[in-house]
């Protein structure tokens, strides 16, 4: 049997935050006083996207008293997947959680989703704010969006886009968030061969500071992204399969519309009936166009393959500042 791994701290908290400095003093004491109180030894990561206020002012303050913070700063902002990603990258506990900077999710609940991740044998638990202080303008296309997402991906979770999620260490290990792929990291981790997927209820505050950071085009924005996901989830190692179905599917039509209308013509000639010319006939065009679509569909399959072979790394990003960290 072999050793299980040690691990510098239990807990790992994955912050991205984006013009927060005003929830940053009281976020970072709540945590303390809750997972000190549980014996956990934890670290936070505050992810800074590229703040215009003085959210790494405060970073930078509250990590010269407090060594369980960490800090990065983005140059720019590049979205709550990049951030995300970077920090996932940082972390060295047993346990990874995430939650937003906005007080919105309370650090009450991390020591339950710290046990359902290391007793319970969860790769991953998501929270649910089953009772949300959002205005119906949110609020009802978060319950479509989740219906759409549960039926596409077959997990069952009320809330796909809940910042409040734990994670096995194993699974930040072994995936990758880019774009705003964020919404969809249950989808991602299933795929990945994670599927001891749970939920949690979890309390949803009351924003305290500030405004919200997310207009009603994420929405717009989910869909597309849940298809993409899908198909790069299904396909990203083999689109040839992909490709190349389709290809065959429209190349197989269109051979045999172009055979049946030479056939009828060879038909009517032999038997001295009156016969239009194959090229005359519309259906002969639309059977040549399926031809070269599925000729093509076989070319852009052979182009992904080669690359996928070569891809590029999606996620680099210049990352400014870092506080607390090698």
């Amino acid at each position: 049997m072999s050793k299980r791994p040690s691990f510098p701290v239990e807990l790992s908290i994955v912050v991205p935050l984006l013009n927060e400095a005003e929830s940053l003093p009281e976020l970072t004491r709540w945590i303390h006083r809750v997972l000190t109180q549980h014996g956990l030894t934890y670290e936070v990561i505050l992810v800074d996207d590229g703040s215009t206020d003085t959210s790494w002012e405060v970073i930078e303050e509250l990590a010269e008293t407090d060594t369980h913070l960490r800090g990065i700063r983005f140059n720019r902002n590049y979205g709550k997947s990049a951030a995300l990603n970077v920090g996932f990258k940082e972390t060295s506990g047993r346990v990874v959680c995430t939650m937003d900077a906005d007080l919105q999710d309370s650090p009450e609940e991390l020591p339950e989703l710290y046990r359902m991740i290391t007793e319970q044998g969860y790769d991953l638990v998501s929270g649910w704010k089953k009772k949300r202080f959002d205005p119906l303008s949110k609020t009802i296309p978060t319950k479509l969006f989740n219906g759409v997402t549960r039926w596409i991906s077959g997990i069952q979770l009320h809330d796909f886009n809940c910042g409040l999620k734990a994670y096995d260490h194993r699974v930040v290990r072994s995936i990758e968030v880019y774009g705003e792929m964020h919404r969809y990291i249950p989808v991602i981790a299933k795929w990945a061969g994670f599927r001891k997927i749970g939920e949690k209820v979890v309390q949803h505050q009351e924003r305290k500071y500030g405004t919200t950071k997310f207009g009603l085009e994420r929405f717009v924005y989910g869909f597309l992204d849940l298809m993409s996901i899908t198909f790069v989830s299904r396909f990203r190692r083999r689109p040839m399969h992909f490709f190349g179905t389709m290809g065959m599917i429209s190349f197989v039509l269109g051979m045999l519309i172009t055979l049946w209308l030479v056939s009828e013509k060879v038909y009517l000639s032999f038997h001295n009936l009156e016969a239009r010319n194959v090229t005359d006939q519309p259906l002969f065009f639309l059977a040549l166009t399926a031809v070269m679509i599925g000729a093509m569909l076989f070319l852009t399959g052979f182009l992904a393959e080669l690359i996928q072979l070569n891809g590029a790394n999606r996620n680099d990003y210049l990352v400014r500042d870092k506080v607390n960290l090698t």
